[in-house]
């Protein structure tokens, strides 16, 4: 970012922005927004409590699973949708119909067929996290370079080398950057999921500290939230800058 000619770092806005949220809560402009530094205080309070501890080892197990499963799913059947125009075709309008539909409100119907428990979380992270994996590993296998393929069949490359040599690794870019947003998802997931059922993780965090109307935690708590998911999001940015050359090959 630069201002009046000289370099600042993007760091700066968020300073910016926590003076303002100071200012606000100083005021007492609203009872929901307490000022920022009381919110600091309170994060550092619920942080090594053994409650916290207990939600967030439970929100990372269901986040974890979810996304495996994610992952597991989404990679091998984007290739395979990408590959064989008629499963393509087949679910490529289902794809599309759930990248674009609010997911949460399929959370109850799970909790009625599944039950209330962190299984009903683990399918939300999946649902949320799937198709945009899905998606993006579609688009790059798509995306391919075409003469790659045949110079590896040439060459007398088998069907497996065929995937994991040339096919996979031309579509890493676009597989890592539906992976980034998945996450993103996914955390969104976690949350929601939670919150709904409202008896275990993070969303009993959230439920007990806004019904008490403990606002400094409740804060604390979305500022946590908030960097766990940019910390997971960067990684997997990182991870796909590095192999940005794949797709300046192309």
């Amino acid at each position: 970012m630069t201002l009046l000619g000289r370099r600042i770092p993007i760091f700066f806005s968020l300073v910016v922005w926590f003076i303002v949220w100071e200012i606000i809560g100083r005021a007492k402009l609203s009872t929901i927004v307490p000022p920022f530094s009381s919110v600091v205080i309170a994060g550092f309070t619920i942080v090594p409590t053994e409650k916290f501890s207990k939600a967030v080892m439970i929100s990372l197990r269901s986040f974890a699973v979810g996304m495996a499963f994610a992952l597991l799913v989404g990679i091998p059947l984007g290739v395979l949708m990408a590959r064989v125009a008629s499963l393509g075709k087949v679910l490529g309008m289902w794809v599309n119909i759930f990248v674009s539909a609010p997911i949460s409100a399929l959370v109850p119907i799970l909790m009625a067929v599944i039950g209330i428990g962190e299984s009903t979380v683990v399918i939300t992270v999946f649902l949320f996290a799937v198709f945009v994996i899905l998606l993006d590993t579609q688009v790059g296998i798509k995306q391919a370079d075409r003469s790659l393929v045949e110079m590896a069949r040439c060459f007398g490359a088998r069907r497996y080398q065929l995937y994991t040599k040339v096919l996979i690794l031309c579509a890493l870019p676009e597989i890592l950057a539906g992976v980034r947003l998945s996450v993103i998802r996914g955390v969104k997931g976690v949350v929601i999921g939670q919150l709904l059922i409202a008896i275990l993780g993070v969303g009993e965090l959230f439920e007990l500290y806004s019904q008490h109307f403990l606002m400094e935690e409740f804060w604390a708590l979305v500022i946590i939230v908030f960097m766990f998911a940019f910390a997971l999001s960067e990684a997997v940015a990182l991870l796909e800058r590095r192999v940005e050359y794949y797709a300046s090959s192309r």
